[in-house]
């Protein structure tokens, strides 16, 4: 008999559950094979799998809302595969005008022209990310972003990282499927899932045939650029510089919108703030992988090169941290931005509550960047209207081989091992 596999806790199964006891129906999304599902069974009472089920097809047609009738909470995974479900769904919360009636989860969003009867009032919406550095067990939580959030002091006891282990973290990435396998096992699975993405995901989202060649060269231009500025005519650019391949704008929108509709990528939003400067706030959003260990597999490369290229770890090591913040955000009911300005003055990270409280972060791979990073962030402090903004409730540098402590001048120095929500 095939053995049971272990449930890991996420953070967000909180938030799952007091979401599904405030409405009717609950959709989950998140790209694929991040753990929606299995986080969803642990509440479902009834399944019925879209993209498995031969019979969905046929009952879709001829009596859909059969598709319904199970017991509750009834889960419908990967509904994007016939969005008019939606709709059906939409209807039979307001026929029966009870809580946690359906979960939905999908890996893919449908395009806007099919998903858009409001689900207002009848759903909630919670986003699912691969696991987090806590959740995987590499972070003992000890110091809270919940506690950042409100300027309570750091004090802990941690050891310092070695570059090796940030390394090994950054190949392997936070899929579930990938718990205790090794670096070249995590290699040959997410190659095997960028394939995918390329040959089959990005032509089937939408109907629409696209070259797997050409998207290859759109991730692995993007994947170079994790964590970075850059805009569409870079990318261009670069894309005809490095993989010879021309790719017009417009080919290339709408391949970043296929992407972002299957949840590949996520990127980073510039944070909207008051400042007393002149300087103008750069709008732009930063760009970043969904996990980390997708750029690894999309470049081909492995844990020798990367230690080799510090530098470049360290950008990837700063999407890395990013996603993990936005984990932890989403358990406090906070985003995650960037701050940067005509005046060339960048701050990694902004995470900022819906009540308006928020805290700085610096993100560095090693420790001789943050002296360097903490007059980054006191310059910042400093030129924030605190007439239209509030104060920030800490300033803080996440570091990969550094230990967790407080400054003289009282930036938090954060060791991402012991980072949690």
């Amino acid at each position: 008999m095939k053995e049971k596999r272990k449930y890991f806790s996420r953070i967000s199964d909180e938030e799952l559950k007091n979401k599904l006891d405030a409405s009717g129906a609950l959709l989950i999304r998140g790209m694929k094979a991040c753990g929606k599902t299995e986080s969803a069974k642990q509440f479902a009472k009834s399944i019925v799998s879209f993209d498995q089920d031969e019979q969905v097809s046929m009952l879709m047609q001829t009596a859909p809302q059969r598709l319904l009738l199970g017991e509750t909470p009834r889960l419908i995974d990967e509904w994007q595969e016939f969005p008019k479900i939606w709709s059906y769904v939409r209807h039979e919360v307001d026929n029966r005008n009870e809580i946690a009636q359906f979960i939905l989860t999908g890996s893919a969003n449908p395009e806007e022209t099919i998903k858009m009867h409001s689900g207002a009032g009848r759903f909630t919406v919670l986003d699912m990310r691969t696991l987090s550095w806590q959740e995987l067990g590499y972070s003992t939580g000890e110091i809270r972003l919940k506690d950042l959030l409100e300027s309570k002091i750091v004090s802990v006891y941690d050891e310092p990282l070695s570059l090796e282990k940030i390394v090994k973290r950054i190949v392997i990435g936070g899929f579930p499927s990938l718990i205790n396998k090794s670096m070249r096992q995590a290699r040959e699975v997410n190659q095997a899932y960028v394939d995918l993405v390329a040959e089959v995901d990005m032509s089937r989202v939408s109907n629409v045939k696209r070259n797997p060649s050409k998207v290859r060269s759109l991730l692995r231009s993007y994947a170079r650029n994790s964590a970075t500025l850059v805009d569409v005519t870079t990318l261009a650019a670069d894309i005809k510089e490095k993989e010879n391949v021309d790719l017009s704008r417009p080919t290339i929108y709408d391949y970043l919108d296929a992407l972002k509709r299957l949840m590949i990528i996520e990127d980073q939003p510039a944070w909207n703030t008051h400042i007393r400067s002149s300087s103008s706030l750069r709008k732009a959003s930063k760009r970043h992988l969904s996990d980390v260990a997708l750029a690894v597999a999309i470049l081909g490369i492995n844990e020798e090169l990367l230690l080799k290229d510090v530098k470049f770890t360290g950008f990837l090591f700063e999407s890395m941290v990013v996603h993990d913040l936005r984990i932890y955000a989403q358990a406090n009911k906070a985003k995650v931005f960037h701050y940067n300005d005509s005046s060339g003055l960048e701050v990694d990270a902004i995470v900022q509550k819906q009540n308006g409280d928020w805290c700085a972060f610096e993100i560095k791979l090693g420790i001789g960047q943050i002296e360097e990073a903490a007059k980054n962030l006191i310059k910042f402090a400093s030129i924030i209207d605190e007439k239209k903004t509030s104060k920030p409730k800490s300033l803080n540098i996440i570091t990969g081989t550094g230990i967790s402590y407080t400054r003289p001048d009282g930036i938090n120095v954060i060791s991402m091992a012991s980072l949690g929500y």
